[in-house]
């Protein structure tokens, strides 16, 4: 990983906004993007459909090793393709997120994804999305950033992305359900949820997409000077 390249941590749980940061800053600054919290979803749809027991961390660390994996912008958004298909969708479910939580727990898996989330940091720079990529993946990185928010917000926030798709679901199972896997990975013993000790953590509870990712962009001005941003 050459030290040359600069890269941008954007930690947190889900619901906080780091989908949007992420997306908005690599579209600004031309870099490359990885989310990681995508990379355990595929894992955990690729072994559902492929009857992979959950717990199994050497298959799954076998299954890990053969992901053909790749994240494209498409309208201000992130797609995840995996050999040519986009799954984006599929592991956008709640089954798929619990299903990740679960797989991210086994030090099998941590281990064999490590070297394939250090491999997207390529020229001209990196915007990294996840739980440890400040702590754990990209420890060298210049800007650290940690996004918060209430776990009732995030739940509405995720209750409202499900109504708008269509999708019938309960407001308290959703609080519950986060708040299940907040402890889960915050409590696992490999690679915590946690910010790292030099992030700047940001609180998005009562701030909309626009005031976060203007917030973003002024840290990202002042850690990297004169770095050109597209309009």
């Amino acid at each position: 990983m050459p030290a040359e390249i600069p890269i941008i941590t954007v930690d947190g749980p889900s619901g906080t906004g780091k989908g949007t940061v992420c997306s908005y800053l690599a579209e600004r600054l031309d870099w490359r993007l990885l989310d990681s919290g995508a990379i355990y979803r595929v894992l955990g749809h690729a072994a559902l459909q492929e009857g992979i027991s959950l717990a199994d961390g050497e298959r799954l660390a076998g299954l890990a090793g053969r992901l053909d994996l790749d994240f494209r912008q498409s309208n201000g958004g992130i797609r995840a393709i995996l050999a040519g298909v986009d799954v984006t969708d599929a592991i956008r479910t709640e089954a798929a997120g619990a299903a990740a939580s679960q797989v991210a727990a086994l030090p099998e898996v941590r281990a064999a994804l490590l070297a394939i989330q250090r491999a997207f940091c390529r020229p001209p720079g990196l915007i990294a999305d996840g739980r440890d990529m400040g702590t754990v993946v990209f420890p060298a990185a210049r800007l650290k950033l940690y996004l918060t928010a209430s776990p009732e917000e995030r739940a509405r926030r995720r209750y409202n992305q499900l109504k708008q798709k269509g999708i019938g679901v309960n407001l308290p199972d959703l609080s519950t359900d986060i708040r299940q896997r907040d402890a889960r990975d915050e409590g696992r013993a490999i690679s915590p949820s946690r910010p790292a000790p030099d992030a700047i953590v940001i609180d998005t509870t009562n701030l909309d997409a626009g005031e976060v990712c203007n917030r973003v962009v002024s840290l990202v001005q002042s850690t990297f000077h004169k770095l050109p941003l597209k309009n």
